[in-house]
């Protein structure tokens, strides 16, 4: 199993930017953390940052064929990019989406979420937690396709 994270602008700031709203923790103890549980299940994990929406739509596309699911924070880019809608859902794995804030409690563009109509599911408000859960969550939904995948075949056979 093989889940790859994928992290939008300025979340390479975290612990400098915004503490009051993202908090103290940097986004390698948050990767570190990830890396443990991933470790704890035998599952293969993979991060990825960039500030640049056209790298975040890279790095989408290659999971295609690569990863069994997706954990993005698209950050900013969440409440504008087309085209990393577009690409997650051209790829078609499950995609769960983090988000640090509560986005729906912020200020009024953060509303408008271009990604989410596109994801499994979405995780926001819960701080670096959040990335917890989106690991417990992808690991089970890549568990039940797995087994439904495995009880096809042999009704197959």
């Amino acid at each position: 199993m093989k889940i790859v994270v994928i992290q939008g602008p300025n979340l390479n700031m975290l612990g400098v930017r915004e503490q009051n709203i993202y908090g103290p923790m940097k986004l390698e103890q948050i990767h570190a953390q990830m890396k443990e549980v991933a470790t704890q299940n035998s599952v293969e994990i993979e991060f990825f940052q960039s500030n640049l929406e056209g790298e975040i739509v890279d790095k989408v596309q290659e999971c295609y064929g690569e990863a069994h699911g997706i954990i993005i924070n698209a950050a900013a880019y969440t409440h504008t990019s087309i085209a990393i809608r577009d690409a997650i859902a051209a790829v078609n794995l499950p995609t769960i989406e983090v988000h640090i804030s509560n986005i729906h409690r912020r200020e009024e563009f953060r509303k408008e979420n271009m990604i989410a109509p596109v994801c499994s599911s979405s995780i926001v408000g819960f701080g670096p937690f959040g990335y917890h859960l989106a690991m417990m969550g992808m690991m089970q939904i890549i568990n039940e396709i797995t087994a439904a995948q495995e009880a096809q075949k042999a009704q197959v056979q």
